[in-house]
């Protein structure tokens, strides 16, 4: 691999570039005074012009947002590319050719990447000219009965690749691409008899960067003797990785940008019929699953806002309910909130434009649910809610996606609004949420160094690493340090290391009660206590132990189920909770204290809940809005439930 660009040849290429034509490309510019030109900024929306530009110096800046820097920055901040990639895009703009540190110049065993982005784009050009000749005929027609007319085509560069075995190969050789190239590029395969085109008999999607330059393709066979797959894909490159682009992400990049919200869709023709529709913002995989990749892709454009949108589609069958469990299973790394949105029919955004129209496109995307929601009604609907057993089921498969929610402050309703879905008690769901989330805690810390921390490529947002501190020092408690690394030794957990607060004592008494008097607590109350809040973490891990017993509660070894479920640096402490003396010393009252102990820490749940709903009711202006009324309902089942804690 070569090493890092040579200072001078940067300089060079900022001193050949002339910055007024490079910003000229995407700003229009007029005169602005001596040295000066100026337009509308493209980093923000604006109506009057404040963006100048000053080609004598290289520099340019915005009055309005701030932005300013040289035609490398600029390339940048425009394209979201890494300093090495504006450079190399500026070289070869300007047709000069790198040198570098290790290595000079490119060596000759080495693909040169410019050599491949022009292989590339000069086959994008041989396409979209056979797309107009007399045998792509049938590749017309084909688009333009699912709505893409020529200019559509022209816009997006799709093209037709003919079905001989070698028309590209013979055009592209002519213009003086070497076969070398052409296999390095991915435009050719390789046989016994030689080299060949690998699009024969297509229609060919040209798959671009954010800057626009071609790194490879996606086709479509059109014959029924075309006996390869439905979809192939130019193959891994050394500017091509599936896993790292986006269809459609050169067009959608500034609407993204600006407001903050992509669509992710599942096919070119499902990017053309958004964009076409007026929903600019959307792209597609290319061959491949949504992944890790691509979310750093997203992420570098959008930016890490809370606020932004990342909204998917999915087919409604099988596979496409696989495809939603996966992006949900990375959806932590968004700091953005994510959505899916269905067709009620199932149609993807294409026919939706074919038989709807235009507004059904941009009406679909209205109509999103939470990725989270959506997920959880996946996991449900494969299993009969009418029967006993099918509930079970189906809570066992839907609390670990409630216990992975990145915001846990969601985790509480939601988990009501699982009881309500599976027409569960909610005493029920908790102990099987808190389990899950305990499992998910344990294997996280059980988790080999180098999985522990993201790496450079996967820095976590300002939200995440909130959680993530929190985690680490749970980790450290483990025996790991923040890096990953063994620490010398694992700090002791005990009694003596809790915090002397009035709601940890309780929280300690409470559980110490549970332990060491769970007959007289009951079964009953026993799982409503696994369910109450726990501030303190360390003390929290027992109640989720406890909480992941609970089938094994009244059982010979019940205590030993407990300590099994809680990690081993806490058994300790465990023990000690089962074996230090309790504050009450009379014998015959120490069964009333241990029930009275465990209602105050339910107490302080129903407590906390009621001050949250009369908060909520005193912002209510009219007493008489049905919102007043529910509130107060609400209210007066709380109170009934604690009066039953404690009975006359």
């Amino acid at each position: 691999m070569a090493g890092r660009i040579k200072a001078s040849d940067i300089e060079e290429v900022k001193r050949r570039t002339n910055l007024a034509e490079l910003v000229s490309d995407h700003v229009a510019l007029k005169t602005g005074g001596i040295d000066s030109m100026k337009g509308l900024c493209p980093f923000h929306d604006e109506r009057s012009p404040s963006f100048h530009v000053r080609p004598s110096l290289g520099y340019y800046h915005c009055f309005g947002c701030g932005e300013s820097g040289d035609a490398i920055t600029f390339v940048q901040r425009l394209d979201h590319l890494t300093f090495a990639e504006a450079v190399e895009r500026l070289a070869a703009r300007i047709q000069y050719t790198l040198t570098y540190e290790e290595g000079g110049e490119r060596r000759d065993d080495g693909p040169n990447r410019a050599r491949l982005y022009a292989a590339n784009q000069a086959a994008a050009q041989f396409f979209l000219e056979q797309l107009r000749g007399e045998e792509a005929r049938t590749a017309r027609e084909f688009l333009l009965q699912r709505g893409f007319d020529e200019a559509a085509c022209s816009t997006f560069g799709v093209g037709y690749a003919p079905r001989g075995w070698d028309g590209m190969l013979k055009h592209l050789t002519a213009q003086g691409v070497t076969q070398r190239e052409l296999v390095q590029a991915g435009l050719v395969s390789e046989g016994q008899r030689g080299v060949y085109d690998r699009f024969r008999g297509r229609i060919v999607w040209p798959i671009r960067d954010t800057s626009g330059q071609t790194l490879g393709f996606g086709a479509r066979k059109l014959y029924e003797d075309d006996n390869g797959p439905k979809y192939l894909n130019t193959p891994e490159t050394p500017i091509y990785h599936k896993s790292r682009v986006l269809y459609g992400l050169d067009l959608a990049k500034r609407a993204i940008a600006r407001g903050k919200r992509v669509v992710v869709v599942e096919g070119y023709t499902d990017v053309m019929a958004c964009h076409l529709a007026g929903e600019e913002a959307a792209v597609a995989t290319c061959g491949t699953a949504f992944g890790k990749e691509h979310i750093y892709v997203l992420r570098r454009v959008m930016g890490d806002d809370a606020a932004a949108e990342v909204i998917f589609t999915f087919d409604p069958d099988e596979a496409g309910q696989k495809a939603a469990l996966r992006a949900f299973s990375d959806e932590k790394l968004f700091s953005a909130q994510t959505y899916v949105a269905v067709a009620p029919d199932g149609l993807d955004p294409a026919d939706l434009r074919l038989h709807r129209g235009d507004e059904a496109v941009r009406q679909l995307f209205t109509r999103k649910v939470p990725l989270f929601e959506f997920a959880l009604r996946q996991a449900i609907s494969r299993f009969d809610l009418n029967s006993v057993e099918g509930r079970v089921s189906a809570l066992r498969a839907a609390a670990p996606i409630v216990a992975e929610l990145k915001d846990q402050a969601l985790r509480p309703g939601y988990t009501r609004e699982l009881a309500r879905m599976l027409g569960m008690d909610l005493s029920e769901v908790q102990p099987a949420v808190r389990s899950a989330a305990g499992r998910r805690s344990r294997q996280g810390s059980a988790q080999p160094p180098n999985q522990q921390q993201p790496s450079n490529r996967q820095q976590p947002s300002n939200r995440q690493q909130t959680s993530n501190r929190q985690q680490t020092s749970n980790h450290q408690q483990y025996g790991a340090t923040s890096t990953g690394q063994p620490a010398m030794a694992a700090p002791r957990i005990s009694l003596t290391s809790l915090p002397a607060t009035p709601s940890v004592r309780l929280e300690r008494d409470a559980l110490m009660a549970m332990l060491q008097q769970p007959t007289e607590i009951g079964g009953e109350l026993m799982a409503q206590a696994v369910t109450a809040e726990v501030t303190e973490p360390t003390l929290r891990v027992v109640r989720d132990a406890l909480a992941a017993s609970l089938p094994a509660f009244g059982q010979v070894g019940w205590f030993e189920n407990v300590l099994a479920e809680a990690p081993e640096h806490y058994r300790d402490l465990l023990r000690e909770l089962a074996l230090a003396p309790m504050p009450q010393n009379n014998p015959a009252m120490l069964g009333a204290y241990a029930r009275d102990v465990v209602v105050s820490l339910l107490d302080r749940d129903l407590l906390s809940l009621k001050a949250e709903l009369v908060s909520r009711l005193q912002r209510i202006a009219d007493p008489t809005e049905p919102a007043s009324r529910e509130i107060q309902q609400q209210l007066a089942v709380l109170e009934s439930a604690r009066r039953s804690l404690r009975p006359e």
